[in-house]
């Protein structure tokens, strides 16, 4: 069994405020739900930055990774207007 931790970064230009931002990384942590996976806001005082740290379990690196693939492409295809950066860990 591994664990993954992965930090995802949002560049996110078009927001003004902490209440913005903060609609639409609720947004996101809803429609990640679907995936089983914990997902904690850790972005700082930045309105225009984001961070979200999603952590789940799989059975083996193959699955992790395919899961990984499935949030990714997920995130992309439902949010194309904003800029996504990525940084995973496997233990």
């Amino acid at each position: 069994m591994v664990i993954v931790n992965m930090i995802a970064d949002f560049e996110l230009p078009f927001v003004f405020s902490l209440k913005e931002r903060r609609k639409i990384l609720n947004s996101i942590k809803d429609k990640l739900k679907k995936f089983n996976v914990s997902v904690l806001d850790i972005s700082g005082e930045y309105p225009k930055e984001a961070s979200l740290a999603i952590v789940y379990a799989a059975h083996n690196e193959k699955q992790a990774g395919e899961i990984r693939k499935k949030i990714e492409d997920f995130l992309y295809r439902n949010f194309p207007e904003i800029e996504f950066y990525f940084d995973v860990e496997i233990i």
